[in-house]
C-alpha cells in the first residue's frame, strides 16, 4: 500500500515547526554559555530534585552513552551548575544534582523556553492533527 503524499507534507510541516522551535531554544541556550545538551541535563536533574540522579540514570534520560554523560557531567561540574555527591544507598554510585547556580540558570531559561513552546504550540498541534487525519488504518494483528 502506497503512502499518501500528504503524509510526507504533514511530516515535513511538523518537523519544520519543531525544528524552528528547537532552533530558537538552542540559540537562547547558547547565549547563556551552555549547550542545548547541558540544558537538557539540567532539566532532567530538576525533574528528579532533590534526590538527583546517578550518572547511569542521567544517561538514560538523555539517551546518551555512559562515557558521554560522564564528560557532560564533568563540564557542568566545572561551571558549578551541578554537584556530585556519594549515593546514600550505594557506596559505589555518585549522585548528580543541581547547585543553586544551576537552579537559577535553569529557572531563567525555562521561563523563556516555556513561552516559546506556548507560542509554537498551535502550529505543532495543528500539524499533528492533520497527520492524525491522514493516518493509514493499522493492520489488526490476531496473535
Amino acid at each position: 500500500m502506497a503512502i499518501d503524499p500528504r503524509i510526507y507534507d504533514g511530516l515535513a510541516e511538523f518537523r519544520g515547526a519543531l525544528r524552528r522551535f528547537l532552533a530558537i531554544i538552542e540559540a537562547a541556550t547558547l547565549e547563556t554559555d551552555i549547550t542545548p545538551q547541558q540544558y537538557q541535563a539540567l532539566l532532567a536533574l530538576k525533574a528528579y530534585e532533590p534526590a538527583g540522579l546517578s550518572i547511569g540514570e542521567l544517561a538514560k534520560q538523555l539517551v546518551l552513552q555512559h562515557n558521554g554523560t560522564v564528560q557532560l557531567v564533568n563540564r557542568l561540574a566545572q561551571t558549578e551548575l551541578i554537584e556530585r555527591r556519594p549515593s546514600q544507598t550505594d557506596g559505589r554510585s555518585v549522585i548528580v544534582a543541581l547547585t543553586r547556580k544551576g537552579e537559577a540558570l535553569l529557572d531563567q531559561l525555562t521561563g523563556d523556553h516555556l513561552q516559546e513552546l506556548l507560542d509554537h504550540a498551535q502550529l505543532l498541534a495543528e500539524s499533528l492533527r492533520r497527520l492524525r487525519q491522514l493516518e493509514r488504518p493499522r493492520k489488526v494483528r490476531l496473535d
